[in-house]
């Protein structure tokens, strides 16, 4: 998509439904063992989006998943899908869940994390791969990276 994106989505039940009016800084799938049992898969996706574009147009989510301090995993109430997470000390950005976008099939991960907890058959496509997450201090160079091949969103 070029231009400004306005992306629409929503849950699985339709209760909540979000808008995204801001490209992504970067593209992810998450090999950790809780993102495997959170998605019932073997990885979680997620489009980190700047939180001034991101809106909530209906509904109200959740939290659920984990409970700490340092991340908040938001849910439908009602049908309980995971649509996105947010991590206090980084409210400038917000972590939708893609498939929850109306039309997804423009979203490709740009890295990987946590490949060390990785299933065997797990194949992402992901330009760069992490054991863990990437240092801090990569994370500009990640987003300049990715934002340079992503132009045509």
């Amino acid at each position: 998509m070029n231009g400004q994106p306005a992306w629409t989505g929503g849950c699985r039940c339709g209760r909540v439904r979000l808008k995204i009016s801001a490209k992504p800084l970067l593209t992810m799938a998450c090999h950790c063992t809780g993102c495997q049992k959170m998605s019932s898969s073997a990885y979680s996706l997620s489009a980190a989006i700047p939180a001034e574009g991101f809106e909530i147009t209906e509904g109200e989510p959740v939290i659920g998943g984990l409970h700490g301090a340092e991340a908040h995993h938001y849910f439908c109430g009602h049908c309980m899908t995971w649509m996105f997470t947010r991590s206090e000390g980084m409210e400038w950005f917000v972590n939708i869940r893609p498939t929850m976008l109306d039309d997804p099939r423009w979203f490709k991960p740009f890295i990987e994390t946590w490949t060390r907890e990785k299933l065997p058959f797990a194949e992402t496509g992901a330009v760069h791969s992490y054991e863990a997450l990437p240092e801090m201090d990569a994370y500009e160079g990640l987003v300049r990276e990715y934002m340079a091949c992503s132009r045509g969103l």
